[in-house]
């Protein structure tokens, strides 16, 4: 038994070895050894979705590939490398991405395999940005893929069922500054009547709360490409919320030190600066505690919101902070923005998995039948379930057939899944 842990450290992985393979030869190796194989990104993951009982296998120590087409417009990166190692070189490159999500610290592989996303109604999530990927299957062979071709939606949000994702290209655009502003005390019942004013009022816009209280959120963190853009408009927003200016840095959590946020107070910055809440440099978030989220239909949102606060006494108990935050609708068949725009609730709960698991039976049915939850968090839902609020699931079934029909990549989250 392997004693390494997860990143929140709740989950003991429970297979034989960790292997760190550091050419695609070695890595095809390791694949076709025989036996079941996972693999592993920056174990972020609060379930045991990238687990197995055969091999982990980390590309942590594969060739650093950052390789910038000839059109400008797209890069090549490795699969393992994390969004906080290739920012910094697309900034030097004068190039950008659309979002980052609120970690920099998350692999590219796996925030796409699990359709992790930033926030704004405007941006896709991490995945939607991919437009070629290249798959190292459980018989040896590469396989590429690029937007359009057969199969290339179920393959991008993959759960890692279908090989080992070796590099990805995305789309790149020229860089932009982002300025961050932070309000404090936005009343419930003036965010509810107008959520679409609201999330619209920066590129990235995510709403903060611990649910102390019914009448107000904690905080509502603003992000802003061209900084000096609708600034009017906010201030009139932020003053019909009842909200006020933050007087100085804040993390998203209440009392706790901001040190290792992103910058605040309107100061433009490089976008990789600003997009996440944290700094690569530092432990992100509040480092022991547990996550789930949950992701509606924009329609559904407000009903949503309102379910998750007529549970507030319940939850508050639990929770470090609720984070409420939107994506913009793709095609990619398991997304949790799959057809649709979608808004985010996000809980960062104490780390008491026995209770967490006690309590989200009552959120999930609370919330609307379309949420659904995040593939690397914690969730309680049954799988018939999960499978009914994809539309393309058997798609992806057949798809993942296909692509391993040994079942290698598949692990206990997958069998339980239905795979």
């Amino acid at each position: 038994m392997n004693a390494e842990r997860n990143w929140a450290g709740n989950l003991r992985y429970a297979a034989s070895s960790v292997r760190h393979p550091e050419s695609v030869d070695e890595l095809r190796a390791e694949v076709t050894a025989g036996g079941r194989v996972r693999m592993l990104g920056t174990r972020h993951c609060f379930n045991d979705l990238a687990d197995t009982d055969g091999s982990l296998v980390e590309l942590d120590r594969m060739p650093r590939v950052i390789e910038v087409n000839e059109a400008r417009d797209a890069v090549r990166v490795g699969g393992g490398l994390r969004y906080g190692d290739i920012a910094p070189a697309l900034e030097c490159e004068g190039l950008a991405l659309a979002n980052l999500a609120s970690l920099p610290h998350i692999s590219v592989a796996g925030a796409v395999a699990t359709s992790t996303h930033g926030s704004g109604d405007g941006i896709g999530s991490l995945a939607s940005a991919v437009r070629a990927l290249t798959i190292l299957t459980a018989d040896g062979e590469l396989r590429e893929l690029r937007r359009g071709d057969p199969g290339f939606d179920g393959a991008v949000v993959s759960l890692g069922a279908l090989g080992a994702v070796i590099d990805l290209t995305l789309d790149v655009e020229p860089t932009y500054a982002v300025a961050q502003h932070v309000y404090e005390g936005p009343r419930w019942d003036s965010i509810l009547d107008d959520l679409d004013a609201v999330t619209g009022a920066g590129t990235s816009v995510s709403i903060f709360t611990r649910w102390q209280g019914i009448d107000a959120a904690d905080q509502l963190w603003v992000k802003q490409r061209r900084p000096d853009r609708r600034a009017a408009e906010r201030s009139d927003l932020i003053a019909a919320l009842g909200a006020t200016a933050a007087t100085g840095k804040r993390h998203p959590i209440i009392g706790v030190d901001p040190q290792a946020c992103s910058e605040q107070e309107g100061s433009p910055g490089e976008w990789f600066e600003r997009l996440p809440h944290f700094r690569l440099a530092f432990t992100p978030s509040a480092g022991a505690e547990l996550q789930s989220e949950y992701l509606v239909p924009r329609g559904d949102a407000v009903a949503a919101i309102e379910a998750v606060r007529s549970l507030a006494e319940r939850i508050a108990s639990l929770l470090l902070v609720n984070e409420i935050r939107t994506v913009r609708a793709d095609d990619l068949w398991l997304s949790s923005s799959y057809g649709t725009d979608a808004v985010g609730i996000h809980f960062t709960w104490k780390p008491d998995e026995p209770a967490v698991r006690e309590l989200l039976p009552v959120v999930e049915a609370a919330l609307p039948a379309s949420a659904r939850p995040h593939w690397g968090k914690i969730s309680t839902l049954d799988a018939v379930e999960v499978r009914s609020r994809y539309p393309r699931w058997q798609d992806f079934a057949a798809l993942v057939a296909r692509f391993d029909p040994e079942r290698r990549f598949v692990n206990g989250y997958l069998e339980r899944l239905g795979l």
